[in-house]
Formats: structure tokens, sequence, C-alpha cells
């Protein structure tokens, strides 16, 4: 798949952190030019506080090989999303991947407590990050990305479509009700980009080992397995590189169309196109999830990366 993706232009909204950097700096290293957008600069952050940049992000994109662009753009704002979809218009003349990876929640959600004991404001506030900016974003994006035939669409979700089939409680009812939405945003793109020759895909990571979740168990991307001493199923998490390496597989296949309207997963993914995350496995987690943890078993990887 190297430098597959050489001349085609994307867009990772939401590309700061996490997935987002991760897919971001992955499509650069299959040779793409790549849009990078949120709200947290060297000059000023976004109101979740972190310290990861735009500008950092299109740095690894142009040093994986690629080409990173970092554009700041508050994806409620639909005047900024138009800006910014103008600018790549005539600047590149075209959209080949948008990837809606907006989130900016992790501050508004809590775990274990019902509807009526969460705060209100704090789930409003979820479905204007999480679902708003997706739907303003793809509304003035994708004019351009079917512009040509060949364009994808991905919605990054948390959650397979069968796993969330159930209620999460453990994540509580906004939580639940966004990714479920984000697997539905995605089905409906895909009914209707499909006759411009277009793809729509939602996808999920397995447990991310974003920069938050590295700083809460204490460890580094270097020493990431010494988290399995405070919870040993940590042992199945991935690295964002393994989502972005998903993300440039679906990119780079011509049938990539077969999974138009589906709800995928990295590590399902990986079965399918042999990539594998930094350390050379292929980490299953939802299926871990099913068959070990929601099951009761001891943490045992064995079989799943």
């Amino acid at each position: 798949m190297s430098r597959a993706l050489t001349g085609k232009t994307a867009l990772v909204a939401g590309g700061t952190r996490g997935a987002g950097r991760g897919i971001a700096a992955e499509l650069g290293a299959a040779g793409a030019t790549v849009y990078v957008t949120g709200r947290s600069t060297r000059s000023q952050r976004s109101e979740m506080g972190r310290p990861e940049t735009i500008e950092d992000t299109a740095e690894l994109v142009t040093a994986a090989g690629g080409e990173g662009i970092a554009v700041r753009a508050d994806h409620l704002d639909p005047g900024q999303v138009a800006a910014l979809v103008r600018r790549i218009d005539a600047e590149r003349g075209r959209l080949d991947v948008l990837v809606n990876d907006v989130w900016g929640s992790d501050h508004l959600f809590q775990f274990g407590k019902p509807l009526w004991e969460q705060s209100l404001e704090d789930g409003l506030r979820m479905f204007r990050l999480a679902l708003d900016t997706h739907a303003i974003t793809s509304h003035h994006a994708l004019p351009l990305l079917i512009r040509e035939p060949g364009g994808l669409v991905v919605e990054m979700t948390d959650g397979t479509a069968e796993y969330n089939a159930k209620y999460r409680a453990e994540c509580g009812y906004f939580y639940d009700i966004v990714k479920n939405a984000v697997i539905r945003m995605a089905l409906a793109q895909a009914a209707e980009i499909a006759p411009s020759g277009a793809t729509a895909v939602a996808l999920t990571p397995g447990w991310l080992r974003s920069e938050a979740m590295l700083e809460h168990f204490g460890v580094t991307e270097a020493t990431w397995r010494d988290g399995a001493a405070k919870d040993p199923h940590f042992a199945m998490s991935e690295s964002p590189a393994f989502a972005g390496r998903a993300v440039a597989a679906l990119a780079a296949d011509p049938d990539r169309a077969r999974w138009n309207g589906q709800a995928l997963s990295s590590g399902g993914l990986a079965q399918v196109y042999g990539f594998t995350d930094t350390d050379g496995s292929r980490p299953d987690m939802w299926r871990y999830l099913v068959e070990v943890v929601d099951a009761g078993r001891p943490a045992d990887v064995t079989g799943y990366r």
C-alpha cells in the first residue's frame, strides 16, 4: 500500500489527537495530502484544554511522507466549514477522502449514571459536538467529494453495529445515542452518494491508546504494556496508527464500494487487508469484548491479537 494515495486529497475533520491524528499520519504515509482540522492550535486551545494541536498532526503527516496542512476550524460553524471546503477546492480541486472524526466530548460524559442523574447541559453539548459537526461537515464537503467517482467517507464511531445493538448502560444515554447515530449517518450517506460512485462507512477502533488514555494509565506509547498492571484487558489496546492503517487500506482499495453502508472495525479490516498495528499484531478488540470481557473470563489475549 506504500504511496498508494499519492495525488489524493483527504480531509480529517477532528484530527488534533487520538484516532484522528493516527488516521491523518497514516494517510500521509500512503502519500496523500491531508487537511487536518480542529480547534486546538499552538496559540489557542479548545474547551478540552489539552496540549495536542493540529499543527503537530500536520507535521506528522508531512514527516510520514505526505503533505500535512493544518486549518483551524470549528465544525459547529457552517461558515467556517464552507470556507474550508472552498479552500480545498481552490488549492487541490478535489476531495478523495473525508474522515468525520470530530468528538471533543471526553469531558462531558460519566460512566454508570442513568439519564436523570447526568448533566443535561453536558449531554446536549455532546450531541452538538459529536453529531452536528459531522452533519455540517458532510453537508459542505460531499459536493466536492462526489465531483469525481471513487470518493470515501469514513464516520468514526465507538463500537460495531452488532455490539451497539444492546444499550451500553455503562456509557450512558447520551454517549450510547451519539455512537449509534454516527453509524446511521454513515448508512444514510452511503445510500445518497453511491449513485455518484462514492462509498461511506462507519469505522470503530478498539481500545484506543489515545494521548488521554496513556496518561490515565501512567504510560507512554513505548511502555503501554505496563498499563496491563492496572487493567489486564489493556493488553488488547491498540495504537491510533491501527485505525489509520484501516482508513488508508479502504482508501487504496479500488473495490471499497463492497463495504458501502457498513459499520467496520480496525481489527476486522486488518484480517481482510493484512495490515498490523505498530507492534506487528492484529488486535480484534470487539470479538475479545464479547468472548472474554463480557463473558467474565480472565484477561488472555491469546488468539485475539
